[in-house]
């Protein structure tokens, strides 16, 4: 790398100038250098929030702070991570297994149902659990049966009706 191009862990500042169902293009500040260039972030490292498009998390003109992930020499594009910079949720929510919270189901899948139990968190209802089909939006009580943080997972079971 030259000594223009911005280093793995580094933070940079710049605007959101496209955003696209693939990603997001940010138009870097110029560094002391003077090397203005091109981000991208990829649509998984925008947030640890739940979304369905990436215009509901940046917008065009919004200027951001990102982590760099990675320089593309041949192709003059930095990779950017905004989610990076953001507290990763499930590390203090791992020590909530048994609990019981209520959320909205945010997805159906065929093997079962995503259910957000925290902000940034979204847990797994097993269709094996499930006595219907659940509807997106539909609020849920359930028990936080797992943590599973290497894996990035939240595996849920039905709280028990009083």
């Amino acid at each position: 790398m030259s000594a223009g191009q911005p280093k793995r862990g580094t933070v940079v500042r710049g605007v959101i100038s496209e955003i696209h169902n693939f990603g997001v293009f940010v138009r870097l500040e110029g560094d002391p250098a003077g090397l203005p260039g091109t981000g991208f972030i990829r649509i998984p490292e925008l947030t640890w929030e739940y979304f369905c498009d990436p215009a509901d998390v940046v917008h065009v003109g919004q200027q951001v702070s990102a982590e760099v992930l990675d320089f593309d020499a041949t192709r003059g594009q930095v990779q950017l991570s905004l989610k990076a910079l953001q507290e990763d949720p499930l590390v203090q929510f791992a020590g909530r297994v048994g609990e019981v919270l209520s959320g909205a189901v945010v997805k159906v899948v065929p093997f079962g149902a995503f259910v957000r139990v925290a902000p940034g968190i979204a847990g797994l209802l097993h269709k094996s659990v499930l006595t219907r089909e659940p509807v997106i939006g539909e609020m849920v009580t359930v028990t936080i049966a797992e943590v599973d943080r290497p894996r990035r997972q939240v595996r849920l079971e039905l709280a028990p009706t009083r």
